[in-house]
């Protein structure tokens, strides 16, 4: 049984690793002072975190939750936008993923919003797969670019 629920600074240490496993490429240190900042009120976005918890009460998965004036393919300028989704590869296909998404689509409704949007790295096929198994449907493909000035 699957239950998902909105992070509490208990969850820091949990949250921190769940995060660090979905962009590794980004230091624990770094990821500890977004996570700090995010429970002192101090973060930008995302403005809400989900986790997902097993029948024990471990953390099994997380979704990061802002919102946007803007995501490509949606029509309004207030949209509920999935800025991390993640669940542990043993838990995969058990519909812990599909829970975390409900929960978020329905944080997305309080909020005000009627869109939900969300990306992927283009060469990531297993999200692409996982969002497409979910409802959400292709809006473009974006590469983007960036220069120190």
């Amino acid at each position: 049984m699957t239950i998902v629920r909105p992070a509490k600074p208990t969850d820091a240490d949990a949250w921190l690793e769940l995060r660090h496993a979905l962009w590794p490429d980004r230091s624990k240190a770094e990821h500890g002072g977004e996570i700090d900042r995010f429970f002192a009120g101090d973060a930008r976005e995302p403005l809400t975190v989900l986790l997902a918890e097993d029948g024990a009460g471990c953390p099994i998965g997380l979704a990061e939750l802002s919102i946007r004036a803007y995501a490509e393919g949606c029509r309004s300028d207030r949209i509920a936008y999935l800025e991390g989704w993640f669940v542990v590869p043993k838990a995969r296909g058990s519909g812990v993923g599909r829970a975390l998404i409900a929960a978020a689509e329905e944080w997305g409704r309080s909020q005000g919003c009627r869109e939900f949007a969300s990306d992927a790295q283009p060469d990531n096929q297993i999200s692409a797969a996982a969002h497409r198994a979910l409802g959400f449907v292709e809006a473009g493909l974006v590469r983007c670019f960036r220069k120190d000035l």
